[in-house]
């Protein structure tokens, strides 16, 4: 999929209309009386967490009413250990940061890199897991060495593709969007395809012929070895909760539950283990 491209969410993402439906929840809080939250911070609506949450699986989903997803279930611990009520803001994947910027929404979740470019618009959680880079192919390669000799496809924007450029030279081919990479790959037309992990595991899910791996690290492509790592923005002004967001983040991973998500969502547990924060320049 095209939608975490870097330009996604940078600079470039201001100038683009919100696309945003009605806020889904309750009108009401459904929060037992009594309940003590974790930690003290303001939010649009009283009682409520209000989530960007685009269409994006298999880290935000919301369909039927029901928010799941990787991002989705960390956000949905979050509030409970808040005592609040999640709202969704349904927004396209250009729509969601500037929600957050705006003012329509507390937080945005959905697979976003910890970018500087990010990081100068909105607030950035700590990493909550990182996104590896997945190779798709039939024979279930693992080596970026033994790529060399094949046809190659990635999905543009993506933090490796520059270093894969000058590994893979001609054989190398960039698209727009992983559905057109997908086409190709099932033409025979490429022999092999780069893409986040999550991403391709969600894609390919249903096609038995194509196995999905994690690059294993590779000098040559910084990605490999330094996998992007993924926050949740936050409203720039909005300080408390960036702080009670990264305080229930180390908890999560703590106790394995943040590893225990991605797993359930077919992310390796590693990803749950992002070393210390850094931004992607």
């Amino acid at each position: 999929m095209n939608a975490r491209k870097l330009l996604v969410g940078g600079t470039s993402i201001a100038l683009l209309a919100l696309s945003l439906s009605a806020c889904g929840g309750a009108a009401t809080s459904s929060v037992a009386k009594g309940c003590q939250p974790e930690s003290t911070f303001k939010t649009i609506s009283a009682g409520f967490l209000t989530v960007a949450a685009p269409e994006f699986p298999p880290f935000s989903s919301n369909k039927d009413g029901k928010l799941t997803g990787v991002d989705a279930d960390v956000i949905k611990e979050f509030a409970t250990k808040n005592c609040l009520d999640i709202k969704v803001e349904s927004t396209a994947y250009a729509g969601t940061i500037p929600a957050v910027q705006s003012g329509r929404a507390d937080v945005a979740i959905g697979c976003y890199y910890r970018t500087a470019i990010r990081a100068d618009i909105v607030n950035l959680s700590d990493p909550i897991y990182t996104d590896q880079m997945g190779i798709i192919s039939e024979s279930g390669v693992k080596n970026i060495k033994d790529l060399e000799s094949l046809k190659v496809g990635t999905v543009d924007g993506y933090l490796w593709v520059q270093d894969m450029k000058k590994v893979m030279g001609s054989n190398l081919t960039i698209y727009p969007s992983a559905v057109e990479m997908q086409a190709d790959l099932k033409a025979g037309r490429i022999q092999a395809g780069l893409d986040g992990f999550g991403s391709a595991v969600e894609m390919y899910k249903t096609d038995s012929k194509y196995k999905v791996e994690g690059a294993a690290p590779d000098a040559r492509v910084i990605a490999s070895k330094e996998p992007a790592q993924i926050g949740f923005p936050i409203g720039k002004n909005n300080t408390d909760m960036t702080k009670a967001v990264d305080l229930s983040i180390a908890a999560m991973k703590s106790s394995g539950k943040i590893a225990e998500i991605v797993k359930t969502y077919g992310l390796p547990q590693s990803a749950a283990d992002t070393g210390a924060p850094r931004l992607v320049k």
